[in-house]
């Protein structure tokens, strides 16, 4: 019996390119709610970021949100409460945040519970982050700033993630958890969307073996690992379709399929 549906957004329910989700999406987590099935976008995106790509029915969801490190229940933006969180220590953090402004050509992104903190910027980057991703941002001038607790820390790189990983991924293990999530950003977290989605159920009283999980880059692994019944994104790395033998090319498909027969769809 599935009881809730987590899904990744970058380049699984949203393709890549495309900045706003089908609209058929929320007729579908209308239904599925009314068949008592929760559904929860699982993301390395902010809080405020999630809510409005899912504008319609923004109050009704919970969301796994910076790659797990933190997790809402359904409400408003203001009421909703949080029902997990992972905080990063101060100290490691600051060096994580040095070692990336170090790296060329790297912008820092470092993440509190509903806020995007900017250090030595430019202007285009936070463009990106405040209007291209819709995130709440703050530029700040001295990381004694941030006086919240940080959850997550990135790591912007247009030129791509293969050297940065190489460099920063050598120093941080066993510190930090490392994800690749996408072609330029590297995700530096003490949770991961496992251990978020275990969480999730957790203050939800959902078995984990009654989740239905998508997902399609490396971050979304742990996630996938831990869900009842896993479904990876046939264009992923060939590498992930090793672990996880079961793919989809549309979620919203397999969602329809479970919605009009009670099961799922075997691709």
């Amino acid at each position: 019996m599935i009881q809730l549906i987590v899904s990744d957004i970058d380049g699984t329910l949203l393709p890549y390119g495309q900045k706003q989700l089908d609209p058929s999406i929320f007729s579908l987590i209308h239904r599925l709610s009314q068949q008592g099935i929760r559904f929860c976008p699982a993301s390395g995106r902010q809080f405020h970021s999630l809510r409005k790509l899912f504008g319609p029915v923004q109050d009704e969801l919970c969301y796994l949100c910076e790659n797990g490190a933190i997790l809402y229940g359904s409400g408003t933006e203001e009421a909703a409460p949080i029902l997990g969180r992972t905080v990063m220590e101060h100290a490691p953090a600051m060096g994580l945040i040095q070692d990336i402004l170090a790296l060329e050509g790297c912008e820092v992104l470092i993440s509190g519970a509903n806020c995007s903190y900017l250090y030595q910027c430019d202007d285009s980057f936070v463009a990106r982050m405040r209007d291209g991703t819709g995130n709440h941002v703050r530029v700040v001038r001295s990381l004694e700033e941030i006086k919240e607790d940080i959850i997550k820390i990135s790591a912007y790189c247009p030129a791509g993630a293969a050297v940065p990983e190489k460099a920063l991924g050598g120093k941080w293990p066993g510190i930090f958890r490392m994800a690749v999530a996408g072609a330029e950003w590297l995700d530096f977290t003490l949770a991961d969307k496992g251990i978020g989605l275990r969480q999730l159920c957790g203050a939800l009283g959902i078995p984990l073996e009654n989740t239905l999980a998508f997902g399609d880059n490396w971050n979304d692994l742990p996630m996938l690992e831990a869900a009842g019944h896993p479904y990876l994104m046939a264009s992923a790395d060939p590498r992930l379709a090793e672990k996880l033998p079961r793919q989809c090319t549309s979620v919203p498909e397999v969602l329809e399929h479970l919605l009009e027969t009670g099961c799922l769809l075997e691709c």
